[in-house]
């Protein structure tokens, strides 16, 4: 029994950056998901993630408690930067609902809990299917197998104090608000020239209730707008799951000092 608790020491630490990880990551987390299926596949990963590392035993100590708060904190920060790239689709979504008046109808989003747009759960659905589709889940689970070749396990604390941190974050948000205007663009420019054109309808003609008919004709034209631009909403949203794949490494590369 003794000889089994300096491996288990090893095993803790891994199953503490996995578990963290899967709290905050895209998919992995979802709320829907049973926490009985994400703590036996947290087990089964980890399990199988020790026997491809080779380090030598810890002591339960002070530091030992110092590596398991370190793997919890870098297991959250990798699925944060997941979650914060995907979060594009939502803000996407709420652009696209607000020109749509659907802004005062939000759903419950299973992921997190909270009230979400329709049109940015259905971008968020559609996201996770592609991300299926395209095996988007092995590449985050690839990810964090491959965060011990970044951050070696008996690595001590990252050091936030580097230039790099901020030129990620910055770079990052950047390409969040790009995406979201990408997949909004074209719903949004298009209900601009419906105002613009219901407007002048109301100068022209006062007797019609605009009110009334625009809504229908805004939601009209926006469905008709978003299956015309299906495969380019695609398009966008698959170049959204690579940069989170390739933001994910770059953190990781900045954690570990690269």
């Amino acid at each position: 029994m003794n000889e089994l608790i300096p491996h288990f020491t090893v095993f803790l630490l891994v199953l503490v950056r996995v578990s963290a990880f899967f709290v905050t990551v895209p998919f992995f987390s979802y709320r829907t998901i049973p926490s009985q299926v994400k703590i036996t596949l947290a087990l089964v990963l980890a399990w199988m993630m020790y026997y491809t590392i080779d380090v030598e035993p810890f002591a339960f100590n002070g530091d030992y408690i110092l590596l398991v708060m370190k793997e919890a904190l870098i297991g959250l920060l990798l699925g944060l930067v997941g979650y914060i790239i995907m979060s594009a689709i939502q803000i996407a979504g709420s652009f696209i609902d607000f020109q749509m008046g659907f802004a005062i109808a939000n759903i419950i989003d299973p992921q997190t809990g909270a009230q979400s747009p329709l049109i940015g759960q259905f971008f968020n659905m559609l996201a996770m299917l592609l991300l299926l589709a395209i095996n988007g889940h092995h590449m985050i689970l690839d990810g964090i197998y491959y965060s011990y070749q970044f951050l070696p396990i008996d690595q001590g604390f990252p050091h936030f104090s580097s230039d790099n941190y901020i030129t990620f974050i910055i770079t990052t948000f950047t390409a969040v608000f790009a995406i979201a205007f990408q997949m909004a663009a074209p719903v949004v420019a298009t209900l601009f020239l419906v105002d613009l054109s219901l407007g002048i309808t109301a100068k022209t003609v006062p007797q019609l209730n605009i009110f009334v008919v625009g809504f229908a004709i805004k939601i009209g034209v926006s469905f008709l707008v978003l299956f015309t631009m299906m495969a380019v909403m695609i398009q966008v949203i698959q170049k959204l799951i690579s940069i989170m794949i390739y933001a994910m490494r770059d953190f990781m590369a900045i954690l570990g000092g690269g």
